[in-house]
C-alpha cells in the first residue's frame, strides 16, 4: 500500500477527496442555483418569455432522446435540467475533492481558481463545442460575467464545505 510523507494511504486520500468533494459539489450546486435564481429575480424582465432554454435542459433532452428516442416532456424539463446541474456539481465536486487532496494548492484563492476553471472549461468551452448554449464570442459580456460569478459562488463554496468536510473526515 502507497503511502505519503505524513503515512496516509493512497486509498484513504482517494476516499476522503471522493466523500469530501460530493458532498461540496451538492451544497456548492445549491449555493450556484440560489445565486441564479437571485440575480434572476433582481434582473427580471417582461422579454423572459424570449430567454433560451438552459444549458442543462437541453442536455437532459439529449439524454432523454439517446436513452429512449424521444424529447423530454415541457413541464419535466425543469426538474431534469436541475438533475443534470447536480449531477455534474457532485462529479466535479468529487474531481476537485480528490486532486485537493494530492495537490493541495489547487486549492488557492480559497476555490476561486476551481470556479474560473469551470467557467472557462465548461460554459465558455464544452457547452458550446457540443452545441448546448453560445460561444462566448457572440455573446454579451453581461451574459460572460454572469457565467463566471456563478461559478465563483461554486469554486469557493466547494472549497469552503471541502476543507470542513475533510477535516472532519481526518479528525
Amino acid at each position: 500500500m502507497r503511502t505519503d510523507e505524513r503515512g496516509e494511504s493512497t486509498k484513504i486520500k482517494v476516499i476522503r477527496g471522493a466523500v469530501a468533494g460530493c458532498v461540496a459539489g451538492a451544497v456548492a450546486s445549491f449555493a450556484m442555483d440560489r445565486f441564479q435564481a437571485a440575480v434572476s429575480a433582481l434582473s427580471a424582465s417582461d422579454d423572459d418569455d424570449d430567454a433560451s432554454e438552459p444549458a442543462t435542459e437541453k442536455a437532459a433532452d439529449a439524454v432523454a432522446k439517446s436513452l429512449i428516442g424521444d424529447e423530454l416532456p415541457r413541464a419535466t424539463k425543469p426538474l431534469a435540467g436541475q438533475s443534470i446541474h447536480y449531477a455534474l456539481g457532485v462529479g466535479l465536486g468529487a474531481i476537485y475533492g480528490i486532486a485537493a487532496e494530492f495537490r493541495p494548492s489547487l486549492t488557492a484563492g480559497q476555490g476561486a481558481g476551481f470556479g474560473v476553471a469551470t467557467a472557462t472549461l465548461l460554459d465558455e468551452a464544452a457547452v458550446p463545442a457540443v452545441g448546448l448554449g453560445t460561444a462566448p464570442w457572440h455573446t454579451d459580456l453581461s451574459t460572460n460575467l454572469y457565467s463566471y460569478a456563478s461559478h465563483l459562488v461554486f469554486g469557493v463554496t466547494s472549497e469552503l464545505v471541502r476543507r470542513q468536510v475533510a477535516g472532519t473526515l481526518r479528525a
